[in-house]
């Protein structure tokens, strides 16, 4: 179905003062784009995807003994099942939501100027407004029911292939699994709202470059610069504001001492994008000029060249703002992380390998933070922490420990991972007392902190 054919199919509004006229145009257009998205062969495989895709990628996961250990919760994929909703959750937030709203979104209005049928939907459909609002709700509702549909299917997925064994949390506490069904479901809702924020920002390019590629492709785009920018400078303000970083707002739920403050801000951001780039998109199709004469679109490099060294320069300024604000990943942070939480993977480990410790025991912990070619500030894969668990002991010395230096990488949203060298921690893998292969707690140490 064309545009053309869907909007002839469009019932006549009601009368201008009619007092349910607005609401017969807008459930109207609703209804006609909503269909269109299901009809759709790009619509049908991203459903697909967000429903099979889980399962697939739990399939393979569990037909070998690898797992994905750059990802955060990737450890544990074989450990527990809600480490699989959570990994899916984490790659989608950086590359697969940008490219579903783009696909749902980039061409729901250059679709109209590829077809020419604005007239006729304005003369005979509805009004500007109408059609307006109809439509982004069609992409809203698409894009919250598929990423309703991931969240379900991955931890289904997780839980029939994996199990419902309790998941090591970002402290390095084991979190049981009543707690996971809803941290992991909050995680998932959480992230509704930078998914529509991306929608938004689709709807904003579909409208102003009135071009489908440029629509589709350019959240894309906007998501890869996002990631770039979060490498970069020491500053908090607009690293927080920037809408792929909404994405990690969930993180501080999976600590033992869950901050929130990221969490809220995150939602804050991405309504703000939201209402900003539903606005600017109502503000240029509102002031279009439809009744004339199809407009020449084809104006050569001029216009694209423009766009290119706009877009450039903004990306620069964006670079240098990055350093503007208080600084949000510093030595104290990270070793007042680090250190409970190494405290934490010790005692799971003593407890894997069989040994008796009380739930209530703690190590004495000594940790020291910094970086090797920087100040020990800002986000880098050049952070080291020297970590020192002093156990007590009867004679002289009152206490005994060996030092472990850890190799981290710190991004700016405060997660980290950190390694250590086999020769002072052991391998991935080692025997619990009941002689499995299991994770080494100690091997590979993943953990968050909050930057605000």
């Amino acid at each position: 179905m064309n545009a053309t054919e869907a909007f002839t199919s469009l019932p006549m509004p009601l009368a201008r003062g009619a007092g349910t006229g607005v609401r017969t145009g807008i459930w109207s257009v609703y209804r006609t784009e909503r269909r269109k998205l299901s009809r759709q062969p790009a619509s049908r495989v991203l459903a697909l995807l967000c429903m099979l895709g889980p399962l697939a990628f739990t399939v393979i996961l569990k037909s070998q003994a690898g797992s994905p250990s750059d990802t955060m919760f990737g450890l544990w994929v074989h450990s527990s099942g809600f480490a699989i909703p959570l990994v899916v959750l984490g790659f989608a937030g950086s590359w697969g939501f940008p490219v579903l709203a783009g696909v749902l979104a980039g061409d729901i209005f250059s679709a109209e100027d590829r077809y020419g049928t604005w007239k006729m939907v304005l003369t005979r459909s509805c009004r500007r407004q109408d059609l307006f609002i109809g439509k982004v709700l069609a992409a809203a509702t698409f894009a919250a029911g598929l990423v309703t549909l991931a969240a379900v299917s991955s931890l289904a997925a997780g839980l029939v292939l994996i199990g419902d064994q309790s998941l090591v949390g970002l402290s390095g506490t084991l979190l049981p699994a009543g707690r996971c069904v809803v941290l992991v479901l909050v995680s998932w809702l959480v992230s509704v709202l930078p998914v529509l924020g991306f929608t938004s920002l689709a709807v904003l390019f579909s409208v102003a470059t009135r071009n489908g590629i440029a629509g589709v492709l350019g959240p894309m785009l906007v998501a890869l610069v996002m990631q770039l920018l979060a490498l970069v400078g020491t500053g908090v303000w607009l690293h927080q504001l920037l809408l792929a970083s909404a994405f990690d707002g969930w993180h501080g739920l999976l600590s033992s001492h869950p901050f929130y403050s990221g969490l809220l801000l995150a939602c804050i951001v991405s309504i703000a994008w939201i209402t900003a780039c539903l606005t600017a998109a109502w503000a240029i199709l509102h002031k279009r000029d439809f009744a004339g004469a199809a407009s020449d679109r084809n104006t050569g490099w001029g216009t694209p060249v423009r766009a290119v060294l706009i877009s450039t320069a903004l990306i620069g300024v964006l670079a240098i703002a990055n350093n503007w604000g208080p600084v949000g990943v510093t030595a104290t942070r990270l070793t007042g992380s680090i250190a409970p939480t190494f405290d934490n993977l010790t005692l799971l480990q003593e407890r894997l390998l069989g040994h008796t410790v009380a739930v209530s025991t703690n190590l004495r912990i000594l940790a020291h933070c910094g970086r090797r070619s920087a100040s020990s500030r800002g986000p880098g894969d050049d952070w080291f922490c020297t970590v020192d668990a002093l156990i007590a002991q009867t004679g002289a010395v009152p206490f005994w420990g060996t030092p472990v230096t850890y190799d981290i990488s710190v991004k700016s949203n405060g997660c980290y991972k950190a390694e250590a060298p086999p020769t002072a921690v052991g391998n991935l893998l080692m025997r619990d007392s009941h002689g499995h292969n299991v994770i080494n707690p100690l091997s590979t140490i993943y953990g968050c902190f909050n930057t605000l």
